[in-house]
């Protein structure tokens, strides 16, 4: 089976891979945790986006910010690592970590990311 056929593979078994969203109230922040999720091998790549303009419940209110959202690239299997790796180093309270399946990409890339986000 190619890498992509694999890809669409449920979070946690071997073939899949994943795309982890997050954001933060700083683009230095942004830039910190992708760098250092990135050097960890938590993930192949990382990209910061923003500002954005963010509206959400919190606390009993809607609150209006600016943030800036931080994606990363990984194997499905590097998930727990990379969500107790954020949980442990963001800034907010409840961070958010969401990761979405990604279902298909040439097979190059795929073997990129799992060959960069391997454990050393």
């Amino acid at each position: 089976m190619s890498a992509v056929e694999d890809a669409g593979a449920p979070a946690g078994t071997p073939g899949g891979f994943l795309q982890v969203q997050t954001t933060t109230d700083s683009r230095a922040e942004a830039v910190q945790l992708a760098s250092a999720a990135v050097e960890a091998r938590l993930a192949a790549c990382a990209h910061v986006a923003g500002p954005v303009a963010s509206m959400y419940w919190w606390e009993g209110a809607v609150e209006r910010s600016e943030e800036w959202t931080l994606q990363l690239k990984l194997p499905a299997a590097r998930y727990d690592a990379l969500a107790a790796f954020i949980a442990a180093r963001h800034s907010y309270d409840e961070p958010e970590i969401v990761a979405t399946p990604i279902v298909a990409g040439s097979d190059g890339y795929l073997r990129w990311l799992a060959d960069e986000a391997a454990p050393e």
